[in-house]
């Protein structure tokens, strides 16, 4: 992950990039010269990226889980991290890889309001953001993916550009207090 500016067009190559702005609920995997953006509060994003291959993709969900009111009749939705999880683990089985194939980068889950609890308060997590960070790392660990960088908690929103080809992410926060490691 880096922190240094979003890079600016003349710097990508020769060939303009794709450009894929994600919307809550969205999730998006592919290959080659595509960059995608997503805006985050409370909400997570989860990149994913196949080194190798140079393949891989952003999720946006809104919440941990749809609950005990999922039906199996029901599409998956991008909107719950469980489902999100779900979609990208079968566009990884398409291309013919294995989840412990990549790595993942996590952001996201800023409180955006300040009735809500700090995300280092663990005991009874009961807010929205809280509860998407603690489901967005159990997910990573829960599929073998490589856990390589985190940006999460905290006040405030974030920006996020993942760049598929090079796997880098460069994200600007607006806000205090978040938790941040590489891996």
């Amino acid at each position: 992950m880096k922190t240094a500016p979003f890079p600016a067009p003349a710097e990508a190559a020769q060939e303009e990039p794709l450009e894929i702005f994600l919307q809550p609920g969205e999730l998006y995997f592919g290959e080659g010269r595509t960059r995608v953006r997503t805006l985050l509060g409370s909400c997570v994003a989860i990149a994913v990226w196949h080194p190798q291959l140079k393949i891989g993709g952003l999720c946006h969900y809104m919440l941990p889980g749809r609950g005990a009111h999922h039906g199996a009749h029901r599409a998956l939705d991008g909107r719950y991290a469980d489902e999100a999880m779900l979609l990208f683990l079968r566009d990884m089985r398409a291309a013919g890889t294995r989840p412990d194939e990549y790595e993942a980068k996590l952001f996201g889950g800023g409180r955006m309001f300040t009735q809500e609890k700090p995300l280092h308060v663990q005991h009874g997590c009961m807010d929205v953001p809280c509860k998407n960070v603690l489901r967005g790392r159990e997910l990573v660990r829960q599929h073998g993916l490589r856990l390589k960088a985190e940006h999460l908690g905290g006040e405030g929103h974030r920006n996020v550009l993942f760049e598929i080809w090079s796997g880098d992410a460069y994200l600007k926060f607006w806000g205090q207090n978040a938790q941040q490691s590489m891996g």
